[in-house]
């Protein structure tokens, strides 16, 4: 889900812009099959996802990976391979996944009418379902694009919105040693985004097993409620730098000045002294300052913001780069 994707010849992949979600979330699907957890304690959750399947050419080899490494992950199924393919999602199922919606044929969302968004998201519901996938919760928009109108289309099917803290780069030829560098950068709670097809993500897994049991951490679900990796039974708080891991707060964006290049955004945070925003850049515009607020960039598109000791009133310059669209905000309490 970044710039620059080539498409393979079976799949309609993800590339894109890495916007914003408002929310992270999970899905509801559960299994007494999970696979086995490590030994080692579980310091925190990490959230791995995989898109665009389920595949006949790619997602049995994934699901042994998971399975084999004692990891669990959020599978982001598009509708009509679920419908061409009810066996394998019932096999995500019985690995212990967690099955989630990815839209029916992978469009970009924003470019659809309200009622063409509708039937991308209720499709896929259905065909999920009628695999034996349960219902979704959450839903991942191809091309990480997103707007107010397809949020309004999610919260009629009950689904929240999930973006990524890291992003794998896997759906650009990203080598074996860059996917599991890239699985090494999580941190408590966050949520990286990886892809069903490429055999180099599948290479990866033994060793991302082995970084994250290194480090304490434990593949989670994505808890509906916080939207942060939790653990499989959805207890405990995920932190990490896409946000806290307790209970919401507000984070409201209002306009300031304007120029040619840039705009200035004023952010009201609400409901807690204690937080953690998490503002999503949609690319290619950037971040050029901040004021008010410490700060820290998980990704290019990612700013994470947390009292600095001026209050609860902050502000960005964003530099457009042709882009004017806001950014979107999520706030939890830490």
């Amino acid at each position: 889900m970044s710039t620059g994707k080539r498409q393979p010849a079976t799949r309609s992949l993800v590339s894109g812009l890495a916007v914003a979600a408002l929310t992270v979330a999970g899905t509801a699907t559960a299994t007494l099959n999970a696979a086995p957890s490590h030994a080692a304690a579980c310091n925190g959750y990490v959230g791995l996802t995989f898109d665009d399947g389920p595949s006949t050419g790619s997602t049995t080899n994934l699901l042994n990976a998971l399975r084999q490494n004692g990891l669990r992950a959020t599978m982001f199924n598009q509708g009509q391979y679920a419908a061409a393919n009810p066996s394998l999602v019932k096999a995500q199922v019985d690995a212990g996944m967690w099955v989630a919606n990815h839209s029916y044929t992978h469009p970009h969302m924003t470019q659809l009418s309200q009622a063409q968004m509708d039937s991308e998201i209720s499709r896929t519901q259905q065909a999920v379902a009628a695999a034996g996938g349960g219902t979704p919760k959450l839903f991942r928009p191809p091309y990480g694009e997103t707007n107010s109108t397809l949020r309004s289309v999610e919260a009629k099917y009950g689904l929240t919105e999930v973006i990524w803290d890291v992003d794998s780069q896997d759906w650009n030829n990203a080598s074996t040693d860059a996917i599991v560098g890239a699985a090494s950068r999580l941190s408590d709670g966050q949520v990286i985004l990886m892809h069903d097809w490429p055999a180099n993500t599948v290479a990866a897994i033994p060793r991302i097993a082995q970084n994250l049991a290194s480090r304490g951490l434990c593949a989670g679900m994505i808890s509906p409620q916080t939207g942060r990796a939790v653990a499989p039974d959805g207890s405990g708080g995920g932190g990490g730098g896409g946000g806290g891991g307790g209970t919401a707060c507000t984070a409201t964006l209002s306009a300031g000045s304007r120029w040619a290049d840039r705009y200035n955004l004023n952010v009201s945070v609400g409901g807690s002294g204690n937080w953690t925003v998490t503002m999503k850049v949609p690319s290619p515009a950037k971040v050029s300052a901040t004021w008010n607020v410490s700060t820290s960039y998980p990704d290019s598109q990612t700013l994470v913001a947390r009292p600095n000791g001026s209050g609860d009133n902050w502000g960005v310059t964003i530099q457009a780069n042709g882009n004017w669209n806001w950014p979107t905000v999520t706030c939890l309490t830490n």
